[in-house]
């Protein structure tokens, strides 16, 4: 399956889909998905078939670029939908002046697709919305 990635400007479609994955299924609440860095963040979607199937965010702060919100949709999940948001996060990353590093927070199921996709997990396991955490990074 052939997947489009894109940057967006449109926040309400990326929220939409966070809100489908993070609020109704992993029941987090809205006052923890929606927070002040989508106006800062650079967003991404990911298309199949002409369909938003995921998203995911970039924040940076100095050599550091942060994927967050990364989600797809459930039809679309290993599928290589995630994989191809990751990939292309990690490429818009690299092209930021001065970043030199992506760093993320998984939930801890998801540490071997992210280390499969070059990431290296660093720290303890922590709660984040109720759902275990672990920090990873990857040199860009």
């Amino acid at each position: 399956m052939t997947f489009i990635v894109t940057t967006t400007q449109d926040i309400g479609l990326c929220r939409a889909l966070r809100r489908g994955v993070f609020i109704d299924e992993q029941g987090v609440s809205e006052a923890e998905e929606i927070d002040e860095l989508d106006p800062v963040s650079i967003h991404l979607l990911a298309f199949a078939e002409g369909k938003p199937v995921g998203t995911a965010r970039i924040t940076t702060k100095g050599d550091v670029a942060k994927i967050g919100r990364v989600c797809v949709r459930q039809p679309w999940r290993g599928t290589g939908a995630g994989a191809a948001l990751i990939r292309a996060a990690l490429t818009v990353a690299q092209a930021e002046p001065g970043v030199s590093r992506a760093v993320l927070g998984a939930q801890t199921h998801a540490l071997g697709f992210y280390e499969r996709l070059g990431f290296t997990a660093f720290g303890p396991v922590y709660d984040d919305a109720g759902i275990p955490h672990r920090d990873m990074e990857a040199t860009l």
